[in-house]
């Protein structure tokens, strides 16, 4: 049934995510409004868009604009525009089901929100506009044409758990959404928006600088009984970025941002430029105060819209802006670009990609500025979008430099503050020439990991990073300010002589002593490790398990792997500490039995076994075989009581 009248079941999670919407404790229900014009001015955005592509298209766009009747008789509110309408197929996949990733996501969000605040901004984040409608409807109708189709779609809702969709032969082109609204109860602050005076308010608030012309439609009492129309134009449609900055107020630009973003929240900082060279541009982007729902997520939106002279292009413009600012929120209005150029020419543009070297400049640059202005606030950025930053170490070898200056990073120095790589450098010790740092799953896991014995011992600050993706920029970046970054898991090391080679394999020979030892340890371990040797990292721990200083970390590796990336099982070294009481037993037990082999070889064999699985759980690595690690603990336990 096509074309037929049908009664269909919205998609479980519509329906539950209608009833969130609808019974969520909203603090500002005249957000509905701001909702369908912004849907409206999107649909008129991609008429004009289309038919500036296709000539033969058949649509009037002589008269583009968004139209608001409101009907206090019949308590409707109706909300139309003339542009792009859509399809019955666009009807049923639009609005009766949501088919964007995270959905699930989102509604387990939504019932553990604490308040009503949190409600707003995770709906905000998801863009569900259109449902909206139904905290201040009983019932909504919608009536669409798309542009070059004859015959239009009729869908109706209550918003349970059913909709009603039909063809609409004579509807117009473009769509109209008709609200059939909920008694007026003040108590519940539900106000009376058939009123011409609230219209305008929220209008004003949320919606003035809509390029089209938003006109309410005034009815009066003609003569003999007639009903006069009088259509009245209540925003001033003028493009926020292309007005001087000196006459934008701070208000107008939180309602923009908005508008744009679809989000609830005020964002932390605004950037507007004018550029008036050979390739003119004007730029309005927002740093957000909080990460959108999907950063993190393989479809995650980009923010920025690109404009020519007004005219929308294109959304999620990737061409403007590298992956890793995919949260900055704006519009570019580019002044001498083709109205038909596609994202794949855009790629390769070279005006565009200097406007995305100079957009990318000053994002950082605010960035910057506010981390140096105010460190509280900068706190707020930082936690919403430091892994995003992290990602640009990775993809943005120009801005390398910045971005480190940006990072706040865990460290030993304080356990509630982090700090910046500018203030650890600034920190360390006379004789210290590089910058240690040590990765792991969490800052405890971290902290009592046998290699930070001796940092900890003589007062060395070593950062703690404890994101998954610092495995990968921390093995990427090489220095900082001239210093090496140096993971303290990696290599030798030795503290007492800080002009000593930190990387030399031959910096410190090995005690004779222990030469029997450690050649059976490397020959009986030989398929776990590449090799045994004493450690001067360690003072109280038995040993630990280092990589040589240009291996990957085991956990990198299996980042890789997880990946697809094929990666080689790298061998690790193991390292004995040879003051702890069990390592000079495991040299005395080996002594005994070197020139008389007995059954406390293989004891002996099993202990080295267990001593290697203890280095690997120590650093909260995962040992190859754990059920065999328990019965050999077992067994020692029991030969021990």
């Amino acid at each position: 049934m096509s074309g037929g009248s049908e009664t269909l079941e919205f998609q479980a999670e519509t329906r539950q995510l209608l009833h969130l919407v609808v019974h969520s404790l909203y603090s500002d229900k005249d957000i509905f409004l701001r909702e369908l014009i912004s849907n409206a001015s999107d649909a008129l955005d991609k008429l004009r868009l289309e038919s500036l592509k296709d000539a033969d298209l058949a649509a009037d766009t002589s008269d583009l604009h968004i139209e608001i009747r409101p009907d206090a008789g019949a308590r409707t509110l109706t909300v139309r525009d003339d542009g792009i309408g859509m399809s019955r197929a666009e009807v049923v996949d639009l609005i009766g089901t949501i088919a964007k990733s995270g959905t699930a996501g989102l509604l387990e969000k939504l019932k553990s929100a604490k308040d009503a605040e949190a409600s707003n901004t995770l709906i905000g984040q998801f863009g569900v506009g259109f449902y909206s409608a139904f905290m201040v409807a009983d019932k909504v109708t919608l009536v669409t044409r798309r542009a070059g189709e004859d015959v239009g779609t009729r869908w109706e809702s209550t918003g349970e758990s059913t909709y009603r969709i039909e063809q609409a032969p004579y509807a117009p082109q473009g769509t109209s959404v008709t609200l059939h609204l909920k008694p007026v109860d003040t108590d519940d602050h539900v106000f009376d928006y058939t009123a011409e005076s609230k219209i305008r308010e929220i209008v004003k608030k949320y919606s003035d600088f809509i390029r089209w012309p938003i006109r309410l439609i005034s009815t009066s009492s003609g003569d003999e009984g007639t009903v006069v129309e009088e259509p009245k134009t209540i925003n001033s449609m003028k493009a926020l970025w292309s007005r001087p900055r000196s006459e934008i107020t701070e208000d107008e630009y939180r309602e923009f941002y908005k508008q744009i973003a679809h989000d609830w929240t005020d964002p932390l900082e605004t950037v507007h430029l004018r550029s008036e060279g050979t390739f003119a541009y004007d730029a309005l982007l927002f740093l957000p105060s909080h990460a959108p729902f999907d950063l993190y997520t393989r479809d995650a939106k980009r923010g920025v819209h690109l404009y020519v002279n007004r005219v929308f292009i294109m959304d999620e413009c990737d061409a403007l802006m590298p992956h890793y600012l995919r949260f900055v929120a704006g519009v570019v209005d580019a002044h001498d670009l083709s109205l038909n150029v596609s994202r794949e020419l855009l790629q390769h543009d070279r005006h565009i990609r200097g406007v995305r070297r100079r957009l990318v400049k000053k994002i950082l640059g605010t960035a910057k500025d506010l981390q140096a202005a105010d460190a509280e606030k900068y706190r707020v950025f930082f936690d919403a979008f430091g892994r995003a930053l992290k990602e640009g170490l990775l993809e943005d070898a120009d801005n390398r430099e910045t971005l480190l200056d940006l990072l706040l990073l865990e460290s030993t120095h304080d356990e509630t503050e982090p700090t910046t790589l500018r203030g650890y450098v600034e920190r360390m010790k006379e004789d210290q020439k590089e910058i240690y740092y040590l990765t792991g799953a969490s800052r405890a896991a971290i902290e009592n990991s046998p290699h930070m014995e001796a940092f900890q011992a003589k007062g060395y600050e070593v950062l703690i990073l404890a994101d998954p993706i610092d495995e990968v920029w921390a093995d990427q970046v090489l220095e900082y300010d001239g210093r090496p970054l140096r993971s303290i898991a990696k290599g030798r090391v030795d503290l007492d002589d800080a002009d000593e080679a930190a990387g030399d394999a031959d910096a410190k020979p090995e005690r004779e002593d222990f030469t029997a030892l450690l050649s059976f340890l490397t020959a009986t371990l030989g398929e776990q490790i590449k090799q045994a040797r004493l450690s001067t990292r360690l003072t109280t721990s038995a040993a630990c398990v280092v990589g040589d200083v240009n291996d990957p970390t085991p956990a990198l590796e299996k980042l890789y792997r997880a990946t697809g990336q094929p990666v080689p099982h790298i061998k690790r070294i193991l390292e004995l500490n040879p003051d702890h009481p069990l390592v000079i037993k495991l040299r005395d037990a080996h002594a005994r039995t070197a020139d008389e082999p007995s059954a406390d070889d293989d004891a002996l064999a099993r202990s080295a076994e267990l001593l290697y699985d203890l280095a690997v759980l120590a650093e909260g690595g995962e040992i190859e075989n754990p059920a065999r690690f328990t019965r050999l603990v077992a067994d020692r336990l029991a030969a021990g009581l």
